[in-house]
């Protein structure tokens, strides 16, 4: 059987599907080169901006309507397989939505019948399969590398920080960090495997990457051990959370030259106002801070950064407030974001009163200091 894995939104989706691959081929299922050539068709989703969501419904529906002899196995997993409203909305669609961490569970149902078509006889459309798993097991699957050089290794995943305006929470469940020698062994065999070229860069991914903690490890902990255990690999990390940047990390970082220069450290707003609104739990000057101590410590560091528009409450006076800190910044690089309500979000509940064109009016104007 023919398989197709879509895959939207983050680099922590791109590391999942990595993983389904080789799962999938070692069950002995083969990568089709096109949708029109598989037989099960994977979307890997993601909930965290509208945008993902339409392009998900517009592959969806283009897949659906192309098979007409309904010969095709459309599954959904991801952020979006979690919402009841989006499973609705496809439930006519899609055969079946699975949790990322459960997507193993797959195989209970399609090993029922080899025959594609009777498959689909046997899995009712709008089929949810959801499993109490919490260990996360999926992660110890070693992923089909997309890159010759280079390697995403999720570290951790799931949040417990409950921004108003993130899916991710309620998607991913609370935070689970995988055992620190899982992490190093497949450094490790990655390393050693005949079938790569030398690895040259690791990005580590977490939801909340330097919230890690494995009994007494610690991420700045985990992060030196790797740089020196391997020197000549450079490290990066996504995504972190300005209230776990601590001293001890920004000071591992310094004294690793392996370790890249480049910093993705989300400030989402420089408003305190809409900073407390949003569950972030710094101030403006607690992230300048940062910056500060962060630069002087590395000076070539560069620092980018995620923000959100049109927050709902919002003022212009607010507004300015971030502009301040993208001129105080000079980030390297900027990731916009116009606000949207994410149903499930404790910010859908708040009026989103702030015109398109008004957030779109914000976005440029940020756009002119990175």
């Amino acid at each position: 059987m023919k398989y197709f894995i879509k895959t939207f939104g983050c680099q922590m989706n791109f590391s999942d599907s990595e993983r389904m691959k080789t799962f999938f081929e070692r069950n002995d299922f083969s990568l089709a080169d096109k949708i029109e050539q598989a037989d099960m068709v994977i979307f890997n989703t993601c909930g965290v901006r509208l945008m993902s969501e339409h392009k998900v419904y517009g592959h969806v529906h283009n897949v659906f309507k192309k098979d007409s002899q309904r010969k095709k196995l459309i599954i959904i997993t991801g952020c979006l397989a979690h919402r009841p409203e989006f499973r609705q909305r496809l439930a006519e669609k899609a055969d079946l939505f699975i949790a990322i961490k459960d997507f193993p569970k797959i195989l209970e149902l399609i090993n029922k019948n080899k025959d594609i078509s009777k498959k689909l006889t046997s899995i009712k459309r709008y089929h949810t399969l959801e499993y109490d798993s919490e260990k996360n097991d999926y992660l110890k699957i070693k992923p089909k590398y997309e890159k010759k050089d280079s390697a995403l290794i999720p570290i951790m995943t799931g949040c417990n920080n409950f921004c108003t305006y993130c899916i991710v929470p309620y998607a991913r469940g609370s935070e689970w960090s995988r055992p620190f020698k899982e992490i190093q062994e497949e450094i490790q065999n990655l390393c050693n495997d005949k079938c790569m070229y030398m690895c040259k860069h690791i990005t580590l991914l977490g939801q909340n990457v330097n919230s890690y903690k494995d009994k007494k490890i610690t991420f700045p902990i985990l992060l030196d051990t790797l740089a020196k255990e391997f020197p000549k690999i450079n490290f990066k990390f996504l995504t972190s959370h300005p209230k776990d940047y601590s001293n001890e990390l920004i000071d591992t970082i310094a004294q690793n030259k392996n370790i890249s220069r480049q910093i993705h450290l989300p400030i989402q707003a420089g408003s305190d106002k809409i900073l407390k609104i949003m569950n972030r739990p710094y101030t403006q000057k607690y992230y300048l801070n940062l910056i500060k101590k962060t630069r002087k410590k590395i000076p070539k560091v560069k620092i980018s950064t995620d923000v959100i528009v049109g927050f709902p409450g919002e003022t212009e006076k607010d507004f300015q407030e971030t502009v301040k800190v993208f001129k105080t910044v000079g980030f390297s690089e900027a990731f916009v974001n116009k606000y949207s309500p994410r149903p499930g979000t404790i910010s859908f509940k708040l009026k989103d009163s702030i015109s398109l064109n008004e957030k779109k009016r914000r976005e440029q104007i940020l756009k002119k200091y990175f």
